[in-house]
């Protein structure tokens, strides 16, 4: 690339305080950075490795939790531990330090307080530290924990998007920030407050700053992390959201600068190649393969072997103020009772505060045999992937979702409910004409639920080999429609808009593609 090229090259600094991997070529230590919560650690891997492959000048900003991404490094020599620390300034990745950071064992904290800490001394070492080193064009922030970013950005005249991935937010008062080291009066006026400030010296402690509405406010642009979730807020749908996330979402949903980006899996989530099940399957051969996890999970679990039973799986955390567990608990013994000669099975992989009424029906009707609850796992919740026919996800409200793209992956059809990311990704299957991918409801109601499950178990009454032709259509659709390529290229249209000029030139482009081609096709050997 020419050194016109690069100065023309726009410089993106993407902020996440979770990743799951970066490219090796970004810089030292790479394989061992992961620091993974959720579904942002995945997207902020993938968004990264897409514009490193393309070519872009895309810098990383992340907390340096030493103990995650180097478990022995307290054991380091201790000159070996001042290389460790010298070498990565210099490369595309740059860390947030702080003692803070170090001994951390998981990305979020179960303290409010704890939790609050994190996030302020994260944004005061990209505010005070990383923003002046990088130079950035754009700035992309995520959640609340970068909330800030968005309006330091705007007074110093830098792009910034921000990704709202949940509706969780934080309130704060600009002393509060100011303690953590964050020199707030610079860009106080770009920040949400609760009420009015009536200046600065007033607003400094007597007036919160919500700090998921002051990321909304101030970025220049806004994503949500499902289309259809953004119509939702913007239409005055979910009471959950706050008042003030709705109206700052509506004011850049109004004036076009707002859109929505759906999340993918994790690419390790391909029944292929995912050593959790006990026989790997494709699109080609999955009858055999599910029939042998499908053993598997039945015999572990101590459920009826029955491999015509239709099983269906529930992978969320049993929350009833999201997740809807109180639908399938109000219909669970009549769901088993009617399709007691079939042997219906329900696997729950799942934690939360409604697990206890699933256990409660299992021993109040002797249902051991057919429904098992069991505390979350992840290989046994990649074996249940496997093994069972549907998912259901009947949650209130979804922002994006990821189950719902996993599950058919592994030729597991979704029972859900029609919102958010569900409705985006979910579409009601028609075997007539071989279209769709599963089962949606529209009522958020015990009915409902039953009505779709019931369209399930029709759907696995019909002859084998059309149940296969579709299990095996929406396999490799999936594919295809559920990748971090197809999530990347979405950003990557995002920057160029907001930029107006291209993130690299076309040339530059293709030989990093022909570069990453190669790369994957070694990793695959």
């Amino acid at each position: 690339m020419s050194a016109t090229s690069k100065i023309e090259n726009p410089r993106i600094l993407i902020v996440t305080p979770e990743i799951t991997y970066l490219p090796a070529g970004m810089g030292n230590m790479v394989q061992r950075m992961s620091a993974k919560a959720g579904g942002l650690a995945d997207v902020s891997a993938s968004l990264v490795s897409a514009l490193f492959a393309l070519g872009a000048d895309v810098h990383v900003a992340l907390p340096n939790y030493r103990r995650m991404f180097h478990g022995d490094v307290f054991n380091l020599h201790e000159k070996q531990l001042r290389m460790y620390h010298e070498v990565l300034p210099h490369s595309n990745i740059h860390l947030a330090e702080d003692r803070i950071f170090y001994y951390r064992e998981r990305v979020y904290s179960d303290s409010s307080d704890e939790a609050m800490r994190i996030a302020l001394t994260f944004q005061r070492e990209v505010i005070n530290h990383i923003v002046p080193q990088v130079r950035p064009d754009l700035i992309h922030c995520n959640d609340w924990m970068t909330a800030l970013l968005p309006g330091m950005a705007r007074r110093r005249g830098i792009k910034s998007l921000f990704t709202v991935h949940n509706i969780h937010t934080r309130q704060v008062t600009l002393a509060q920030i100011e303690e953590t080291g964050i020199d707030a009066a610079e860009f106080w006026m770009n920040l949400y407050f609760t009420g009015n400030p009536n200046g600065y010296d007033h607003a400094r402690s007597n007036v919160l700053v919500d700090l998921l509405t002051s990321g909304i406010f101030a970025a220049h642009y806004i994503n949500t992390v499902s289309p259809r979730f953004l119509w939702e807020i913007v239409e005055g749908w979910h009471s959950v959201v706050p008042d003030s996330v709705r109206s700052e979402l509506r004011h850049k949903y109004a004036a076009g600068c707002a859109t929505g980006v759906l999340n993918a899996p994790d690419a390790s989530y391909n029944p292929a190649s995912d050593d959790a099940l006990v026989q790997p399957f494709t699109a080609a051969d999955f009858s055999s393969g599910k029939a042998a996890n499908k053993r598997a999970l039945q015999r572990e679990l101590q459920l009826i072997e029955d491999p015509d039973a239709a099983i269906f799986f529930w992978p969320s955390r049993l929350d009833p103020v999201q997740k809807g567990p109180q639908l399938f608990t109000e219909i669970l013994h009549q769901l088993v009772s009617d399709y007691w000669d079939r042997n219906l099975q329900v696997v729950v992989v799942a934690n939360g505060p409604h697990e206890r009424y699933f256990h409660h029906i299992v021993q109040e009707f002797g249902l051991h045999e057919r429904v098992v609850i069991v505390d979350f796992d992840e290989r046994l919740s990649r074996l249940s992937y496997a093994g069972s026919d549907y998912m259901v996800m009947p949650s209130l409200f979804e922002p994006c979702g990821l189950p719902q793209m996993t599950a058919p992956l592994y030729g597991t059809l979704p029972v859900v409910h029609s919102t958010g990311g569900l409705y985006d990704t979910i579409r009601p299957l028609d075997v007539d004409h071989s279209t769709g991918n599963g089962f949606r409801f529209d009522h958020y109601s015990p009915d409902s639920l039953r009505w779709a499950i019931d369209r399930a178990m029709d759907f696995h009454a019909l002859p084998q080999d059309l149940r296969e032709r579709e299990i095996g259509r929406i396999m490799r659709e999936s594919l295809l429609e559920f990748s971090h390529e197809k999530v990347a290229k979405n950003y990557i249209a995002i920057y160029e808009e907001m930029l107006a000029r291209p993130l690299v030139e076309k040339e530059a482009g293709k030989k990093a593609k022909e570069s990453s081609d190669k790369a994957k096709r070694r990793s695959s050997i």
